[in-house]
């Protein structure tokens, strides 16, 4: 596959030169192209299979490309055993894989046939096929310059001790690191070199699937860094291609360094996950804020800093865009910017790509800008207006958001992401309306298979119908069997059940099975107690009811159907106390319980 792959993106081969790369014997030939569209934290590009449009995760750290199970599906793919007992790892643990063979394989303007995937992993959301992995990204040398959203392949031979970081001037340098496969073998390109932490070695994987770099919880460890000591604070969970969460924290550092960057008194992140073979993944937020260029024939990495925070120390989850915390910078002292990247954007892809990039760093103006000048360049392509509400929508403006949606779907009413952002906003905006058509519109243009089920179940369960939250959970449970938000969905539909007060017996079995896979989580509890409410045990379900409030004090629901079982055993004044509190939050609460049947007691 890699060397049909090298033929076919050959014919759009250039040759470049000039810049840092002089000698007359040296020669950086470009393969291809490869365009990057940042998505939060991911950098996503785009490929056709079997005449289907997909995006995929670009993973440097992947060492095969990776098609998502349910996706698998959804495309029509016949999946078969891989080597016996062959499994993949990642930040939530380990996953058997299987393999498929895409017919007709399409990326950067070329069609490979027959191409070999591994079929593993969870659902990425969305359009999101899976990983494009190293047997892509590394059978040549790579140059990641994703502020511009691009990924360049390039071959570069007979150069001595010249680098290949053309776009520097004459009187600048880069900053190089020695890099190594984890194999030392030929096929396995993966890019592992040395940083510093408070002055001690580690070892590091550069992994541009990673969207945000950190160290695992055993190397935090090892190096003195205390997650539950001053200054350190609890991070949103994260996961890979295994079947669970990994807990995370932020924690201060006096040093780190690479190359010949250093970062003095920042943070770093820390994941509750073993990292076989390395201690720390240099993920994407680190190539967004530098140039890096990987010459795999010399096992060189060099980068360039653009600017920007180097760390993504959010401590919210991904999908989340506010409380952000500090963020980890290069100071004047230990490093300055080199030049702007030569070659402005020359059309409305290009500009909307260095858009996106800009809004991954928080740059909100300038994303907008960019975004909006795309539009002026292409204003009947509705892709370029939904980008650009999704950065509105993250700089907290809703109503502009919000035209640019419903712009956007006027042109492709098709646009399932930009469908489920529009069905998201109209239920905060609380027309409940609105979102439900924009749901029933998704239930005729989405797969059953399709990943975007799950959101819906969600939003139809926000929106308080509960029989169509049902039904979307159903379709996703069965077709997402191994998948890390296994447990949410369970959950919904435990929930659902609940409040239908149907299946009973079976709503209880997928309580039990969320909770086995995630045991402290409220919304699961809460379920779980309805469910012993509406069978008629109190006891039981007051017990889950206090434990889910004690970590979320204002869950609505919880607090009123707790003060209905409070009543249910005679406890009238703390009952009516969790009625009332309940109201507070929630005014109309008792009317749509009532409507479900969970009413005062009689008596």
């Amino acid at each position: 596959m890699t060397k049909r792959l090298a033929l076919a993106l050959a014919v759009f081969g250039e040759i470049l030169a000039g810049g840092a790369v002089t000698a007359a014997e040296c020669k950086l030939s470009k393969i291809v192209d490869l365009p990057v569209a940042m998505r939060g934290p991911q950098p996503m590009v785009t490929a056709r299979i079997n005449g289907r449009d997909v995006t995929f995760l670009a993973d440097s750290g992947a060492f095969f490309s990776v098609l998502a199970p349910a996706k698998a599906r959804e495309l029509g793919l016949n999946v078969r055993a891989a080597t016996f007992g062959f499994r993949i790892e990642g930040l939530g643990g380990q996953a058997d894989a299987g393999l498929t063979t895409v017919k007709a394989f399409g990326i950067a303007g070329a069609t490979l046939p027959n191409v070999e995937f591994l079929v593993a992993g969870n659902a990425l959301g969305g359009e999101t096929a899976g990983l494009l992995g190293r047997n892509f990204l590394d059978f040549a040398d790579a140059e990641y310059d994703l502020a511009n959203g691009v990924i360049r392949l390039w071959r570069f031979r007979g150069c001595g001790a010249l680098t290949p970081t053309y776009w520097l001037r004459s009187d600048q340098t880069a900053s190089k690191v020695d890099i190594r496969s984890l194999t030392n073998t030929p096929n396995d390109r993966a890019a592992v070199g040395a940083a510093f932490v408070n002055g001690a070695k580690i070892r590091v994987l550069f992994d541009t699937g990673a969207g945000a770099s950190g160290m695992s919880l055993a190397v935090a460890k090892r190096l003195g860094l205390d997650v539950n000591g001053p200054g350190a604070v609890v991070a949103d969970q994260s996961y890979g291609v295994g079947t669970r969460f990994a807990r995370t924290w932020i924690v201060p550092v006096a040093s780190f360094k690479i190359g010949d960057e250093e970062i003095r008194n920042t943070r770093l992140r820390v994941y509750d996950s073993a990292l076989i073979d390395f201690d720390m993944l240099i993920g994407a937020d680190f190539f967004l804020a530098h140039r890096v260029f990987i010459d795999n024939a010399a096992q060189k990495l060099y980068f360039t800093y653009n600017g920007g925070p180097v760390f993504n120390l959010d401590v919210k989850p991904q999908g989340q865009t506010s409380g952000a915390a500090a963020e980890a910078t290069p100071g004047p002292l230990d490093l300055q910017p080199t030049a702007a990247p030569k070659g402005a954007p020359t059309d409305a892809d290009e500009v909307a790509r260095r858009g996106e990039a800009f809004a991954s760093r928080r740059d909100f103006d300038a994303a907008i800008a960019d975004l909006t000048h795309a539009v002026t360049l292409a204003p009947l392509e509705g892709r370029y207006r939904a980008q650009r509400g999704l950065i509105y929508l993250r700089n907290n403006q809703p109503f502009l958001a919000m035209a640019d949606f419903d712009k956007a779907l006027e042109i492709n009413p098709n646009d399932i992401a930009t469908r489920i952002l529009r069905a998201r906003l109209r239920l905060q905006g609380k027309d409940q309306a609105g979102a439900l058509a924009d749901l029933a519109a998704l239930d005729r243009l989405a797969d059953r298979e399709a990943d975007v089920r799950l959101q819906m179940g969600q939003l139809y369960q926000h929106a308080e119908a509960f029989a169509l939250a049902f039904g979307q959970f159903d379709l996703w449970i069965k077709t997402h069997p191994d998948d890390v938000a296994r447990a949410g969905a369970l959950s919904g539909r435990c929930g659902d059940r609940a409040v239908l007060n149907q299946d009973l017996t079976k709503a209880m079995e997928d309580c039990e099975a969320a909770i086995r896979l995630a045991p402290r989580d409220s919304l699961i509890l809460s379920a779980r107690g309805l469910v012993s409410l509406r069978l008629g045990n109190p006891d039981k379900a007051i017990a889950d009811f206090d434990t889910a409030l004690a970590r979320s004090p204002r869950l609505a629901w919880t607090l009123y159907a707790r003060g209905l079982a409070k009543l249910a055993k005679g406890q009238t004044a703390q009952g009516d106390a969790d009625l009332a509190a309940a109201k507070a939050i929630r005014p109309d609460l008792p009317d749509v319980a009532k409507r479900y049947g969970l009413v005062r007691p009689a008596g």
